[in-house]
C-alpha cells in the first residue's frame, strides 16, 4: 500500500489517477452488531447466525452502509490532500453493493480521481471509490463520492 500526498493546488492535474488500494481491514461481528445499535438497523441477516444461514448469503453480513463508512480511513492510507483548511463529504452520485460482504471477510478500497471542479472557496473532487472482498470476483461496494476542499 502506498500513500499518496497531494496539494490541494495540484489535485486537477491528478485526474484519471488511481490511488491504493489501501490495506486489508476485517470486520467482526462485534462491530456489526455496535452498527446495529448506533443505526437501529436490526436485521436478522446482520445480527443472528442461525437465521443468517438460511439466506442466499450462508452467513451474517455486513451493512452496506457501514462497508460504506469505511470510506473514509480506508481512503485516508492511500490519499492525502495537503493544503486543505477544511475537507467535507458533499455526497454521492451512485451507490451500489454488488455483491455481500461476510461478516469476518476482509475488504479494501482503491480510489479513482474522476473530476475536479472549482467551486467558491475551493476546488470539489469526485472520486470513483471501489470496495473489493478478499476472494471475491465482484466489488462488495461501488460509490462515486464528492468531496469538497476549502483553503
Amino acid at each position: 500500500m502506498t500513500k499518496t500526498t497531494v496539494a490541494m493546488s495540484e489535485l486537477p492535474s491528478h485526474v484519471g489517477t488511481t490511488f491504493g488500494p489501501s490495506s486489508w481491514r476485517a470486520i467482526t461481528q462485534d462491530e456489526v452488531n455496535r452498527f446495529a445499535d448506533l443505526t437501529g438497523d436490526h436485521n436478522p441477516v446482520h445480527l443472528d447466525p442461525e437465521f443468517a444461514k438460511g439466506t442466499p448469503f450462508g452467513g451474517t453480513i455486513v451493512h452496506g452502509y457501514f462497508t460504506l463508512s469505511l470510506v473514509v480511513p480506508l481512503m485516508a492510507e492511500i490519499i492525502e490532500v495537503t493544503g486543505v483548511g477544511t475537507g467535507v463529504n458533499y455526497g454521492l452520485d451512485r451507490l451500489r453493493f454488488p455483491a455481500p460482504v461476510l461478516v469476518g471477510s476482509k475488504i479494501r478500497v482503491s480510489s479513482r480521481l474522476a473530476e475536479v471542479t472549482e467551486i467558491a472557496g475551493g476546488l470539489q473532487a469526485v472520486f470513483e471509490n471501489t470496495f473489493e472482498g478478499e476472494g471475491q470476483a465482484k466489488p462488495v461496494a461501488v460509490a462515486t463520492m464528492i468531496v469538497r476542499y476549502y483553503a
